[in-house]
């Protein structure tokens, strides 16, 4: 055969695999192409205002996926196929955990978070509502990918076995050895540029707008803003390692007396009310049974539909009790535990994690151990899985005598996640009066949990246009609770109990339902920022006192980590000397000026609502007269909460993450 024939053959035989064999050259782009195409779709399904991919963003991007990538090129073409295929394929799943996560929590996953990643499986419907079928486009490569690296395989060894029998020879190939130098020369280029597409974007945000990003307490999407998805992670993973393998943990003596000197002061705010308030110990010795609702929210109180009334049991209820209607949960990605910290430890959640699965073994100054200076037994009821946010490890360290679980309850009214609310109450009141008095009692519910879907036999609430919907299945939820707290004031009056003790609930979060029109046609009203800020924040706050004082609609601003000194104060047990923040709310003396401080340093007082910009940028924040939700034109009016707000947050951070409980009594001995 002539040379120009075998050359014609050799043409032919290569022609079917053509493409596939063009492929294993141009792996590395078609690599970085196709993800930086599902970072932009990732940006654009979690649309965070002012945080639009730009071209910064998009330089990140490339950078931070030739870093992850270029190893990749010291591999074989095949190998080199394969490694990029698995890379796809990882972090793609990443991308999509991330947005699931994002779409409940409005948040980005942390390594503290994947502690808690055993709650996952859990969830059940929860995650089935979070997904979308527009999420298929993030992995429509699959598709391709997958047949074309198993095609790109086989084309080669077809096309090697068709030349030897073409040509009587074996094809020859350039050692992988001797290719290894020009393949790190080209990984290390790529790792350079790669380099540099990352450190001068983030190095400019550092330098101006972003000044302080990665040395200052900045919210997740504030750091996502800068770094980009992938870089957050890979920012996310050497924090965590800095705090907790490669340096020593402990406060220093100036982060202790910081420490000190702002819970001091905010405890003499206490004692000064301690001193002056006739309603301090008013109620000495009287038991305490708090309620922490499952995500029930106060815009549904007094509300009817249809003209049938959302919360009947509820709005009977606060006419023998103090309602506060300006009342506001403080949690972030811990959710139901960071409430649970909030109202019994009067500390802030940490901006990642929770502290229940982060800082169990830490110290608290909680209602339970301080109840039990003055004589009282502490037990907590939840009819769940009692490893559940860790609760089995973090309650002991709360101090309480008894974690009643699931395992504690007779499951026979199966509803949603667990046991139902009616037979949770009538349970927990049955253990309740064979205590010792004086008790504390802390319950959590659960019926009205995400997604929010109850069976039909349970369903009294005509819902209307909203049946079918999320936002429909919440009000059925929220109704069905309603009633179970009727059940439960029932059976604490048939136990005589009612007459004994203080009984206050709370909501623990907001809904997590994104779509605001149904909110608005529920409420029959258009709602401009300001109120939407309100309403996810907000929650109900109901104090029932043995004698029926004090009823009344209260509109002073409180949150949830003023519900223990709240009960403090009520039970004549000064509070000066823990390590808390909240201040008592049931006072004949408000506080003037009493701000709510949120994670992300937003706060809410009786005179402004501050909102900061998640990008970070001081310029897009905004500050709102609380009285009518006006956008304030000088949002000077702003600056000292702003300051205050993060002075709040850090301290507690100090205490929570050094574990400074323990020397900030030293100090004080």
């Amino acid at each position: 055969m002539s040379i120009p024939e075998l050359s014609r053959k050799r043409r032919r035989l290569r022609a079917p695999f053509r493409f596939a064999a063009l492929l294993p050259r141009l792996d590395l782009f078609l690599f970085i192409a196709l993800m930086l195409f599902k970072l932009a779709l990732f940006d654009r399904f979690i649309h965070v205002p002012y945080m639009d991919m730009n071209r910064d963003d998009r330089l990140v991007a490339v950078g931070t996926l030739a870093l992850l990538s270029f190893w990749t090129l010291w591999l074989p073409r095949q190998g080199r196929l394969l490694a990029l295929i698995v890379l796809d394929l990882a972090l793609t799943a990443l991308l999509y955990s991330d947005l699931l996560y994002f779409r409940y929590f409005q948040d980005l996953i942390t390594i503290p978070v994947l502690f808690q990643a055993g709650q996952v499986g859990e969830l059940g419907g929860s995650i089935h509502a979070l997904l979308s079928w527009r999420d298929l486009w993030l992995f429509a490569d699959w598709l391709a990918l997958l047949p074309l690296g198993v095609l790109a395989v086989i084309g080669k060894r077809r096309r090697r076995d068709r030349m030897r029998r073409a040509t009587g020879t074996t094809a020859s190939k350039p050692s992988p050895v001797r290719t290894f130098p020009a393949r790190l020369a080209t990984s290390a280029v790529v790792f350079l540029i790669g380099f540099s597409l990352v450190y001068v974007p983030v190095h400019k945000a550092q330098k101006t707008w972003a000044h302080g990003v990665f040395s200052g307490n900045w919210w997740n999407l504030s750091l996502y803003n800068v770094t980009g998805v992938l870089g957050f992670h890979g920012y996310d993973i050497y924090r965590y390692a800095d705090e907790h393998w490669f340096h020593d943990n402990a406060a220093t003596a100036e982060q202790i007396g910081e420490a000190k000197q702002w819970f001091s002061a905010r405890g003499q705010v206490r004692a000064g009310l301690d001193k002056t308030d006739p309603l301090f110990g008013q109620y000495k010795e009287a038991n305490v049974i708090l309620l922490q609702l499952e995500a029930f929210q106060s815009f549904v109180i007094g509300q009817r539909i249809g003209g049938q009334e959302v919360t009947p049991n509820i709005n009977k209820l606060m006419a023998t009790s103090l309602y506060f209607d300006h009342f506001y949960h403080q949690t972030a990605q811990g959710r139901t535990s960071d409430a649970d910290l909030a109202a019994n430890a009067s500390l802030q959640p940490m901006p990642s994690g929770s502290v229940f699965t982060r800082f169990a073994d830490h110290s608290y100054d909680s209602m339970a151990l301080t109840l039990k200076d003055y004589g009282y037994m502490a037990n907590v009821f939840h009819a769940y899985d009692g490893g559940f946010w860790n609760r089995n490890i973090m309650y002991d360290t709360l101090g309480y005598d008894q974690f009643f679980s699931k395992k504690a309850f007779v499951i026979d009214e199966p509803l949603g996640w667990s046991l139902g609310d009616k037979s949770f109450f009538k349970q927990s009141v049955s253990i309740m009066k064979t205590q010792r008095q004086p008790f504390y009692s802390f319950m959590i519910s659960l019926s009205s949990h995400h997604p929010y879907t109850l069976p039909a036999k349970v369903q009294t609430l005509d819902v209307g246009k909203f049946k079918g919907t999320m936002f429909g299945d919440y009000l059925e939820a929220v109704h069905y609770v309603d009633a179970a707290i009727g059940v439960l004031v029932d059976e604490l009056k048939s136990a005589g109990l009612w007459n004994r003790s203080i009984f206050l609930f709370y909501g623990d979060h907001d809904n997590s339902i994104p779509d605001w029109q149904p909110f608005e046609d529920f409420l029959g009203r258009q709602l401009d920022e300001a109120d939407r800020f309100r309403i996810l924040k907000g929650v109900p706050l109901v104090v029932h006192l043995p004698d029926d004082a004090h009823a009344g609609t209260y509109s002073q601003a409180g949150g949830q980590l003023d519900v223990t000194p709240t009960v403090l104060h009520l039970l004549g047990i000064p509070s000066s000397g823990l390590t808390m923040i909240g201040t008592p709310l049931v006072t004949k003396q408000p506080l003037a000026g009493k701000r709510v401080v949120f994670r992300n340093g937003a706060f809410i007082d009786d005179r402004v609502i501050y909102m900061p910009a998640e990008d970070g940028l001081e310029e897009h924040s905004k500050c709102y007269a609380s009285t009518d939700g006006r956008l304030l034109a000088d949002s000077s009016a702003c600056a000292a909460g702003v300051a205050e707000a993060r002075k709040e947050l850090e301290a507690s951070d100090l205490v929570v993450g050094h574990d400074l409980v323990p020397a900030m009594h030293a100090k004080r001995e």
